[in-house]
């Protein structure tokens, strides 16, 4: 085995793998390092597991809702080994695609966990590699807290483990895992509570989403304990008991999972051997560029602290290597206006700013904001509201920000990231004629601006909301 390369990627994830690939299409000797299977979180315990589980979530809605359109249909209880094996089979398909391409493409798999020498070497199981080039892409882990009782809880990484459904648990957790892993567990048929610290559920998110999905997760039957200090776990005659630091008391969960974030893969990499500089938290700080404060190491993916998603991993790799390897001097990620989903029940897709970000940080704000039940609920009373929200700034009212919950939202939100990159503007979209009978018509027909909020002072930043000029 060569133990010299033009270029090594600490991680076989989507953003290690993404620059893996590319280097390796320049014509460079590649190595990519993996402890486990190829493809990462996203792959083994991230977004495809977490879609599978979605989609058969989905399907159980929909046979609620069957009988409303004259359709039978009864639920049974859920075959959670047969979803379980079948989720794991397609799992094992991606690994073994990824083993192949890798071999295929003349990229070294290096098995095993890495640490700096240098800033040109690494070690792996006791062998030395070198390499022109070296790009940290080892992704994060969940995080658990430490507390009384924090090993009765599993993580997200846990959950994919479960051979059997849960009966009644806990997510301790309001982020966008934590409300994933809710929806799905109570369409499946489980009593789920979500408890946070939090008094609302993707606070990150706009208002409009927090209160509109909070809102859906009741309907469900999910319970939201918001403003619950979990101060330990306990063990009980009746299961697993959650005390908070008022002293209140959940009990009853056969499983509680903890969905409090992620940290950084760095604590193993003895980056003080190569000077590269980390944060507290495990961070590695990057310039536009993907470089470290040492020349020829870069981050790519989770450890950055920018941005945790695959696609953004993935460009970033993509455009680090063509910059190395294919003279395109100024390749680089676009970290604005990036979209994302959270796949909910029901889903939440958005791009740009918040009403919030954009009062505080632009010009002349104007908001158009609509809610309506979609046609595909008409006749069930099992359906769910869509609701969708544009941000407009200036007085050509460009479209900063879209902010949309309701079933299908993810999929409408790609092409009008597009025109968000693109600074369309509200005339842009009016101008468009709107396909009928669908829910994202309503995007392009929306007419009348919501009034705008009253000055007031944000607890947090102490900024004004105040239009502007």
């Amino acid at each position: 085995m060569n133990t010299h390369f033009d270029l090594i990627a600490i991680g076989g994830g989507s953003g290690g793998l993404a620059v893996a690939e590319k280097a390796a299409q320049y014509g460079k000797r590649v190595a990519v390092v993996e402890p486990a299977k190829m493809g990462g979180t996203c792959v083994n315990s991230g977004c495809v597991p977490k879609k599978v589980m979605w989609y058969a979530a989905n399907l159980a809605h929909a046979v609620d809702a069957a009988n409303d359109f004259g359709i039978p249909a009864q639920r049974g209880v859920t075959d959670w080994k047969k979803l379980v094996a079948g989720r794991q089979r397609y799992i094992a398909d991606i690994n073994r695609y990824w083993d192949g391409y890798v071999a295929d493409s003349d990229i070294t798999r290096i098995d095993g966990s890495a640490r700096f020498v240098d800033a040109r070497t690494v070690e792996v199981n006791g062998r030395r590699y070198s390499a022109e080039h070296i790009v940290i892409a080892t992704g994060g882990h969940p995080i658990v807290p430490r507390v009384p009782g924090a090993e009765l809880g599993i993580t997200s990484d846990g959950f994919f483990e479960l051979t059997e459904q849960p009966r009644k648990v806990a997510i301790i957790g309001a982020g966008y895992i934590g409300v994933e892993l809710a929806g799905v567990l109570r369409a499946l048929g489980s009593d789920v509570s979500l408890v946070a610290l939090e008094e609302r559920v993707l606070e990150a998110f706009d208002d409009m989403i927090s209160a509109e999905l909070m809102a859906e997760m009741r309907k469900q039957g999910i319970a939201l304990h918001m403003g619950f200090q979990v101060a330990g776990l306990a063990k009980t005659d009746t299961g697993i008991a959650l005390d908070a630091s008022d002293g209140e008391r959940l009990d009853g969960f056969d499983r509680v999972i903890w969905a409090v974030g992620r940290a950084p893969n760095t604590r193993q990499l003895t980056l003080e051997n190569a000077a590269v500089e980390v944060r507290a938290n495990g961070i590695v700080p990057t310039d536009e560029y993907q470089n470290t404060n040492v020349a020829g190491i870069y981050a790519i993916g989770d450890i950055t602290g920018r941005a945790a998603l695959t696609p953004v991993a993935i460009a970033a790799g993509r455009r680090l290597a063509a910059r190395l390897f294919a003279g395109q001097v100024d390749s680089r990620v676009d970290y604005s206006n990036i979209p994302s989903a959270v796949f909910s029940h029901p889903p939440v897709a958005t791009v740009g700013l918040t009403e919030r970000q954009a009062r505080e940080q632009q010009h002349k704000v104007t908001v158009y904001q609509t809610d309506f039940t979609p046609m595909r609920h008409a006749l069930s009373a099992h359906g769910v509201t869509t609701a969708m929200k544009l941000v407009c700034s200036g007085d050509d009212e460009r479209i900063v920000g879209i902010h949309l919950i309701g079933d299908n939202v993810e999929e409408m939100l790609q092409g009008f990231a597009v025109a968000v990159r693109m600074g369309a503007t509200k005339a842009d979209f009016d101008n468009t004629i709107a396909i009928h009978p669908i829910s994202a018509e309503e995007l392009v027909t929306m007419k009348t601006p919501q009034p705008a909020p009253p000055s007031h002072h944000c607890v947090d930043t102490g900024v004004e909301w105040r239009e502007a000029g």
